[in-house]
């Protein structure tokens, strides 16, 4: 999980999670690598169990509001996987530039890899009741509309707010009702 104070510790509640780019670079105004998000969030849903109440995806981060057993694990091996793939697509696009600054803000603890995409952790924060989660969700939607990107928190491409609508989204989430 990255050293971090934030833990979980209560598999049985929901948590607010935020992972940043590296040094708040924008890899995530690029649509290929916001879809690799997306992947991820598919792929925990489907193939891990990971429970998916709400998400955002902004230039240089993501939120989420995710439930399930072994999520720390789970959600740092998705990470991993999505910051393969990003470089993978930036080396496939020939974007020599954006890897040369992913590779130059690597930690030099991190021996494994040549390119460091994330900060470390993700910052879990237990949600302890419904009026929580409701304050993280509307948290996660109006943040597109508090950066002046958009008006109403539904015209954001990158985010279940579509979803709590009855409209359809990019992906499918768990709808929280308490």
């Amino acid at each position: 999980m990255g050293r971090s104070r934030y833990k979980i510790y209560e598999e049985h509640y929901p948590y607010f999670i935020t992972s940043m780019i590296k040094d708040g670079l924008p890899l995530l105004s690029k649509p290929k690598l916001s879809q690799i998000v997306l992947d991820g969030f598919l792929f925990l849903q489907s193939e891990r169990k990971v429970i998916i109440y709400g998400y955002v995806i902004m230039e240089n981060h993501f939120h989420a509001i995710v439930e399930g057993e072994d999520l720390a694990k789970k959600l740092r091996l998705a990470k991993s996987f999505m910051a393969r793939r990003m470089i993978d697509c930036l080396k496939a696009d020939g974007n020599s530039k954006l890897l040369a600054q992913i590779e130059f803000r690597k930690l030099k603890h991190k021996l494994k890899s040549d390119y460091q995409v994330w900060e470390e952790g993700f910052h879990p924060k237990q949600l302890l009741n419904n009026e929580m989660v409701a304050q993280k969700l509307d948290y996660i939607h109006f943040n597109p509309v508090k950066c002046g990107f958009i008006d109403r928190p539904e015209y954001w491409r990158y985010s279940s707010a579509r979803n709590y609508l009855g409209q359809t989204g990019l992906i499918p989430v768990t709808i929280y009702a308490g």
